[in-house]
């Protein structure tokens, strides 16, 4: 990717992360009329929920990072926060996190492509067929494994949706159970950031994230689909 001028890869990077929140608005559209939940009232809370991401994206990366930039752990849980703030504030009763889980789920498959063209994110040196230049060596593509495994936790989304009978709500513990999974195992694989012991900061906090939607998603689902999932 170093042989791609400056500002081409600034360019790309910016139209990327566009499609992205286009994408995802996109398919919270199509959730949300699948749901019967196209309501000004969820309008509402869309924009409440991007502007809590974003906060939440950049306040994760100061914290976690210690630089500039936005991490998706920090971003999904502001935007978690926003969610249930604007709701409580227009007394939406009904669950609407499966709408989120596959906006999310789109918008990260496409928007680690503007990582990976933007050169952040990147990961450790590599001498696997597959590794690409950038930052002075070869290293992993962790921005397209990033973006393989959202593509692929929205293919299992939409093949749930379509064939499963779930509780609302289900799709978005599904996804952020998978989200933090592959993001920790990305990981190992990924420059790494801030230390804390064994891990990262950043593993920790997929573990702890991955243990609250596992918990969540196990308290929804009816026995049926524990024994199938067992």
């Amino acid at each position: 990717m170093e042989a791609i001028a400056e500002p081409l890869r600034v360019l790309g990077a910016a139209v990327a992360y566009t499609s992205a929140y286009a994408i995802g608005i996109l398919l919270f559209a199509w959730m949300a009329r699948r749901r019967g939940l196209a309501t000004e009232g969820v309008r509402l809370i869309v924009i409440a929920a991007i502007a809590g991401g974003l906060g939440g994206a950049v306040i994760g990366q100061l914290i976690v990072g210690e630089t500039g930039g936005k991490t998706i752990l920090g971003g999904v849980a502001g935007g978690f926060l926003a969610v249930v703030l604007a709701k409580r504030s227009i007394g939406l009763k009904r669950p609407i996190g499966d709408l989120f889980a596959v906006a999310i789920a789109g918008g990260e498959a496409v928007g680690r492509l503007g990582c990976f063209i933007g050169g952040c994110c990147y990961g450790k040196i590599a001498s696997v067929p597959w590794a690409v230049e950038d930052h002075g060596a070869w290293r992993h593509p962790t921005q397209l494994y990033s973006s393989a495994c959202a593509a692929l936790t929205l293919a299992i989304l939409l093949r749930l949706e379509k064939h499963a009978n779930l509780p609302e709500n289900a799709l978005f513990y599904i996804q952020g159970m998978l989200m933090c999974l592959s993001r920790f195992i990305i990981e190992f694989y990924r420059e790494p950031g801030a230390v804390a012991g064994v891990l990262t900061v950043a593993q920790w906090a997929c573990f702890a994230g991955f243990l609250f939607f596992t918990f969540l998603a196990l308290r929804l689902l009816p026995p049926v689909h524990r024994t199938v999932a067992a």
